[in-house]
């Protein structure tokens, strides 16, 4: 392909909406052009991108026996009210209505159309398992979208869905698709980690994130160093390194804390450190309102109080609700007196005369003390783990990363089979609900991802296996009649051996040339000039070296296709180890 032909606008700076280096870069790339908020047209070679990494995904879907469907992006109101998500789900879900006045959404994601898509059809155990899969963009009308294609509106996804007749032929189907994922990531040459995660809107029982590795990254992963356990921050794991209080109970006294709310306020009034203060968070759920208690310098994650309730919804008390439950105002929360189950973070369960909302306003209680002034439901972990806590399953302290969520795999249950009535026959000929998985991967964002966690000031530095073109073939002068044929010999030679040259016969000067090679990343530069020539030779660089090599002209595209095959099959050896590791989940 001849750069002059080619459709590729580059700018040398970056737009000024652009806020992450993947987006900036994917701009001035000529990779994709905002179209709206969220929105983005993909041009040619920010395409062939995308199309490398569906194809990785396509590969591997297949290779572990999922199929391939293409389902409408246009859902009908009906099937999610079945699975009770159409008001459940929120405002990012796009609801409209047709000339007919019926009502339909977008589709964030594909739960309820792939089940009905196969109950009444998928009847029999012997039938089971299946898992079906497609490529196509989602819809998310998201508040704020920002960093360009890592969190858009509109993006690329590859969804799949497992449905079997048992629990554990739904571990297999989910054990398949971990290992499965870990070869895909592993394929487009990227650093990554598979970390333990919530379920959020999906819902399910369990599931892992795959997360890129990259310094830009806007989730943070706790990792154990010694047992591996790794889980980002909404679910890791604390075991406790505090030790008991034995100090003698004192006598519980209310205090006036007039207008201190929040835990600066009240420390630095009573001047007292924020560990010896616990709040006291009310929170409505489907299981009706509770409590949950947190030392003052921690933050409770409302996450692991959900899981340990076993609730489907948790949010926040109003602060009317919580004046009608505590009969204090914001701010003024305490445990003491309190008529809801309240749930201890298991370093309060530790503590001795801690101060806590007196439920009065502008009150506060000193010598708090668990059983002798309240009760406590249950004790657990219930806090946001952070630098210098220690792994639950070892004890070893972690370590800490960030990373860009491109992959999440779902242990979905009866989550929706069941409201949707979703049935088989199984070997007694009694009906069951399917057991389903769900996993997903983030087309678009993997892309943009790969340029965060690949890239210098100068540019992107594309995988070699995701790369869109895998030779930038630079002569100095095009028009210089002897240089040119040299080119185009040499162009023809590596097409012929199937490599994908992009040949940039522009009139511009070497500067630009050079420039725009090193912004766009393709893996391998070879530079034809009067200079090589003069000793009958290119020069061979590597996008993420600095060494270069002169190779002699007659052995270049062989050179070339060696290097290139030698890279790749690294890229396959890293893989099959990676999967190695996977298969042991």
């Amino acid at each position: 392909m001849k750069l002059s032909r080619y459709y590729l606008p580059t700018y040398r700076e970056s737009p000024a909406e652009a806020e992450v280096i993947s987006h900036q870069l994917m701009l001035r790339a000529g990779m994709v052009k905002k179209l709206a908020a969220g929105i983005y047209n993909w041009l040619p070679f920010g395409l062939r991108a995308l199309r490398k990494v569906e194809e990785i995904i396509r590969e591997e879907m297949n290779r572990a026996g999922a199929q391939e469907v293409f389902l409408p992006m246009v859902q009908p109101s009906e099937l999610w009210k079945e699975s009770g998500r159409w008001e459940a789900y929120g405002k990012e879900l796009l609801r409209f209505q047709d000339r007919h006045e019926h009502e339909s959404c977008l589709g964030p994601t594909h739960e309820e159309v792939i089940v009905d898509l196969v109950r009444g059809q998928l009847r029999s155990w012997r039938q089971l398992p299946v898992n079906l899969y497609q490529i196509q963009d989602k819809f998310r009308d998201e508040i704020r979208p920002r960093f360009g294609l890592m969190r858009g509106r509109e993006f690329g996804m590859k969804d799949a869905y497992s449905f079997d007749a048992d629990e554990p032929g739904a571990e297999k189907s989910y054990q398949g698709m971990y290992a499965a994922y870990s070869r895909i990531f592993a394929r487009c040459g990227l650093e990554f980690r598979a970390v333990e995660a919530v379920t959020g809107p999906i819902g399910g029982k369990f599931s892992h994130e795959f997360m890129v590795l990259a310094d830009t990254g806007e989730d943070t992963l706790a990792v154990c160093p010694k047992c591996g356990y790794a889980a980002n921050l909404e679910k890791a794991e604390v075991k406790t390194a505090a030790k008991p209080e034995t100090d003698p109970e004192q006598v519980l006294e209310k205090v006036h804390t007039p207008g201190r709310r929040t835990v600066e306020e009240v420390c630095a009034f009573l001047k007292l450190a924020p560990a010896n203060l616990v709040k006291t968070l009310i929170f409505e759920s489907d299981k009706g309102p509770v409590a949950a208690m947190v030392r003052g310098d921690r933050e409770l994650n409302p996450n692991k109080l959900q899981g340990l309730i076993n609730a489907d919804r948790l949010e926040m008390a109003t602060p009317e609700r919580i004046q009608e439950l505590t009969k204090g105002p914001l701010g003024f929360s305490g445990p003491v007196g309190l008529k809801i189950p309240i749930y201890l973070d298991q370093e309060v369960a530790l503590l001795k005369n801690f101060i806590t909302g007196a439920n009065e306003p502008d009150y506060h209680l000193l010598n708090t003390n668990l059983t002798r002034d309240f009760q406590a439901a249950k004790i657990a972990d219930l806090r946001v783990v952070v630098p210098g806590d220690f792994c639950n399953r070892c004890g070893s302290e972690y370590h800490f990363h960030k990373g860009i969520e491109v992959g999440h795999i779902f242990k979905l249950g009866l989550k929706y089979s069941k409201p949707m009535n979703a049935t088989f026959l199984d070997q007694n000929g009694k009906e069951q609900f399917f057991i389903m998985g769900c996993y997903g991967i983030g087309t678009s964002r993997t892309v943009a991802a790969s340029i965060e966690q690949n890239h210098d000031p100068s540019g992107i530095i594309w995988p070699l296996s995701i790369a869109p073109f895998q030779i930038y073939l630079l002569p100095i002068n095009y028009k210089d009649e002897r240089l040119r044929k040299v080119t185009d010999d040499l162009a023809a030679e590596l097409e012929k051996l199937g490599l994908e040259v992009l040949l940039d016969d522009r009139e511009e000067s070497p500067g630009v040339k050079f420039k725009d090679a090193d912004l766009i990343g393709i893996p391998l530069r070879i530079l034809v000039g009067d200079k090589t020539l003069a000793k009958d030779s290119v020069e061979f660089k590597l996008r993420n070296q600095d060494k270069k090599e002169l190779v002699l002209i007659s052995k270049a595209a062989m050179a070339a296709k060696e290097l290139i095959l030698a890279q790749l099959e690294a890229i396959s050896q890293k893989t099959d180890r990676i999967a190695t590791q996977a298969s042991k989940l």
